[in-house]
């Protein structure tokens, strides 16, 4: 964010921010629910997937050793300390997709000293499958006895969701095309795990940090979220649009226009 931004700045950044956020976030559950058939495990990992009926795919044995390879490093690695050995057919109990805001801690550090505030990326969301929240993740490494099945599961799940993914670009492609772009992340507590996320091509940052704690001292929660940046809205562009124009400017400059 640049520039200086006090708190009535903030105040309008915010609104302005939540609205945007909002229309985005219904925008980007309508294209995911188009898409979900396409990143169903079986659709690409076809028959290495328990299931009722046979469903065969393409690259079925590629996807599934590619599937072996990242389980058994991110499985056996900290903070999981799994099983390496994953056999076909393996269980996903899937039937749709959830995304969850992107939330993350920053240390601030101001004249009264540093502060840890929780922040949320408003239009940021990670990829799961239905029933296996980044949150219930957390949860389970930290809970004292926690179910070995049960994290493995999520596990198994996300590095399904992550190998899916990598395996239809088309997927990939629409979704970059429609302003809401696909990446992998890991995030520091779950180690080496694939995080699927869906971004917007607007981006949000957060201000200095003395703006940050004093919104919090204000508000009484160590929370922030961060604000839109506006100038990202007008620089919006149409990718196959500025491919066609690139194909007659390099073919006949002189039919387009300064």
């Amino acid at each position: 964010m640049q520039g200086r931004t006090n708190i009535q700045q903030l105040l309008v950044l915010r609104k302005v921010t939540r609205a945007i956020a909002e229309v985005l976030r219904a925008q980007m559950v309508d294209y995911l629910a188009t898409l979900t058939p396409l990143l169903r495990p079986r659709t690409v990992l076809g028959d290495y997937v328990h299931g009722s009926t046979k469903e065969p795919a393409r690259k079925a044995d590629k996807a599934f050793k590619e599937l072996q390879a990242l389980y058994e490093t991110v499985a056996a690695g900290k903070p999981f300390h799994l099983p390496r050995e994953l056999k076909p057919p393996i269980e996903v109990p899937v039937h749709s997709l959830d995304i969850t805001p992107l939330d993350y801690t920053h240390e601030t550090r101001g004249a009264g000293g540093s502060r840890t505030v929780a922040v949320r990326s408003p239009l940021t969301w990670v990829v799961s499958y239905s029933g296996f929240p980044p949150a219930r993740l957390s949860e389970l490494l930290t809970a004292r006895s926690r179910s070995v099945e049960d994290l493995q599961q999520f596990v198994l799940t996300y590095l399904v969701l992550h190998v899916v993914v990598n395996n239809q670009p088309g997927v990939t492609q629409i979704l970059e095309a429609l302003h809401f772009p696909l990446s992998t992340a890991k995030h520091p507590e779950f180690g080496e795990l694939p995080i699927t996320r869906i971004g917007s091509t607007i981006s949000t940052s957060r201000p200095a940090d003395d703006v940050i704690i004093e919104s919090a001292q204000l508000s009484g929660m160590d929370a922030f979220e961060e604000v839109v940046n506006v100038d990202d809205i007008p620089r919006m562009r149409d990718g196959l649009k500025e491919r066609l124009l690139q194909i007659v400017r390099s073919e006949a400059p002189e039919l387009v226009s300064a």
